[in-house]
């Protein structure tokens, strides 16, 4: 087996977003392993490297990792790429309905690293509850042995930090597919209400907000969840940015309709090909953890942004040892902001603009919107 010493280090620091308790030169050392692995064993990497105008000789005293050429996510779309250690690997998909997944494949490692990651942000948040058992109320699709979908694998996994006394899921099997139940999902959450046990909602907003919608509409009364209950979102909206809803507004109805206050409202940005999770502060930004450097990219350049820039978010990683995935760059438009959050947080937080473009790539929530329109 081939071992990871700093990488897996720093994976495994506990304090996530601890920048001053970071030892110094861990996370250069780390990228520096995990991308001399990959071009040593990944066939094509060193290819890639040297393409962009670096040699293996330079990764061991980089310290400026947007220098190391990104992979497009969309690519994974494209091509399944893979080192030695997927071989026999756990694979995920994303999510859509042209035909257009990517495919990624997580080793035993890299999975227990970003696993371990989501762990440590929940202590962070005091959301690791094991003496409490919740009901759980899940905007994804409900399991089946064959269902590879990376959504559906992170709420499962979610599912891990306080005991379950039942769960609903919104997006139920039919024997060929999913169909999204808007009116069982009212059902459950007015039984939630009636039990008092806290609640954890988790999955995609675009569905949320149609059940609060369709509430409105039949003349649901307002519910009041236990106040320890949890509201965690993930995933974008709809194909047109123009029907999004501000993530603000979407928390305003949550509490008005659900009981459930904003701070216990988070949305959180994470995809199948980069695993690494970031998660809204109480006042509603994404930080980035010690784990990972973030970078925003010129569309049209891919030179880096300087803060408050807009352009294609970038990601480096030394977390993944199963693909070339260290270093990727999103569809995803975003602007990067120095550590300057009211919550306290000493590292850097993004804002999200939407996807860029309008291309054919279709995202799980995009998938999940049409199953609105279905139902």
């Amino acid at each position: 087996m081939i071992h990871f010493p700093y990488a897996d280090a720093l994976c495994a620091l506990p304090q996530p977003y601890g920048c001053d308790l970071v030892p110094a030169g861990l996370f250069d050392k780390a990228m520096a392993e995990i991308s001399l692995f990959h071009c040593h064993h990944t066939p094509g990497y060193e290819n890639w490297l040297n393409a962009n105008g670096l040699t293996v000789g330079d990764l061991e005293h980089l310290t400026d990792w947007s220098r190391l050429p990104p992979i497009y996510a969309n690519y994974f779309k494209q091509r399944l790429l893979l080192s030695p250690t997927a071989e026999d690997a756990l694979e995920l998909t994303s999510s859509g309905t042209s035909g257009q997944k990517s495919r990624m494949r997580y080793d035993e490692r890299s999975m227990a690293a970003a696993q371990g990651m989501v762990a440590n942000i929940f202590d962070h948040y005091r959301w690791n509850t094991p003496d409490s058992p919740c009901n759980y109320l899940l905007f994804s699709h409900e399991p089946e042995a064959a269902n590879r979908l990376g959504t559906a694998y992170t709420d499962q996994l979610l599912c891990r930090f306080a005991p379950a006394n039942r769960f609903a899921y919104a997006l139920r099997r039919t024997g060929k597919s999913h169909e999204f139940d808007v009116f069982g999902v009212i059902a459950a959450l007015q039984s939630f209400a009636e039990e008092g046990l806290p609640v954890r909602i988790f999955g995609f907003p675009a569905l949320l907000w149609h059940v609060l919608e369709r509430m409105t509409d039949t003349g649901q009364l307002d519910l009041k969840l236990h106040p320890a209950s949890l509201v965690f979102l993930g995933g974008g909206w709809k194909k047109q940015a123009a029907e999004e809803i501000p993530r603000q507004q979407v928390y305003e109805r949550i509490t008005r309709q659900l009981g459930i206050e904003p701070h216990r409202c988070r949305d959180g940005y994470g995809a199948v090909e980069h695993a690494v999770p970031y998660i809204e502060c109480e006042h509603h930004r994404f930080h980035v953890p010690v784990y990972s450097k973030v970078f925003v990219r010129h569309p049209a350049s891919f030179s880096v942004q300087p803060f408050g820039e807009a352009g294609l978010l970038s990601f480096v990683s030394p977390y993944i040892s199963s693909s070339p995935a260290h270093a990727v760059v999103m569809s995803d438009l975003a602007t990067l902001h120095p550590a300057t959050c009211e919550c306290g947080l000493k590292t850097h937080w993004f804002e999200l603009h939407g996807r860029a473009g309008t291309s054919a790539s279709r995202s799980c929530a995009m998938a999940a919107a049409e199953l609105i329109k279905e139902n």
